[in-house]
């Protein structure tokens, strides 16, 4: 099942870091796709640029329970980034369930199960019937992202 995203840019310029960089619709290799691009910084404690998106409106849940997973296809420069899930039942921001993948050169197509996810600073379980938020997030180490996203599903 497809869903149709809108995209926004968040940087660790919310806590003070000072990483740069932007989100902006492109055509890659005669895909359409949103890409993140932009240089992750350590400085003052930070480290992460991010696009993420809302998958119902006004942030309320969205039912993924029938589903096994989610897939998106990608191109990117090569790096590491990081896949996470926000459900209804996380009530900070920094917590999240989280697979990192590697964006190779070529478009390709990722499948995450579910399963899969490992949470971060939460007990509480995942729980696919309160999908809230997805993001992409180059995070960790000082490096220039540079990734794409052509579309996102949800498979069985």
């Amino acid at each position: 099942m497809d869903l149709t995203l809108d995209w926004e840019f968040v940087a660790d310029t919310v806590m003070g870091g000072v990483s740069r960089g932007r989100i902006a619709p492109v055509t890659l290799d005669g895909r359409r796709a949103m890409q993140l691009t932009g240089d992750v910084s350590l400085e003052n404690d930070g480290g992460f640029v991010q696009m993420a998106a809302d998958l119902a409106p006004g942030g309320g849940g969205y039912d993924a329970g029938g589903f096994a997973g989610i897939e998106i296809d990608v191109l990117g420069n090569g790096e590491r980034y990081d896949l996470r899930l926000r459900t209804v039942d996380l009530t900070r921001p920094w917590q999240s369930y989280r697979v990192d993948f590697r964006a190779p050169e070529d478009w390709v197509t990722r499948r995450f199960a579910f399963a899969d996810f490992e949470p971060h600073r939460t007990d509480v379980p995942f729980d696919p019937a309160g999908l809230r938020r997805i993001g992409i997030v180059a995070i960790g180490h000082e490096f220039a992202a540079e990734v794409a996203v052509a579309g996102v599903r949800l498979y069985r």
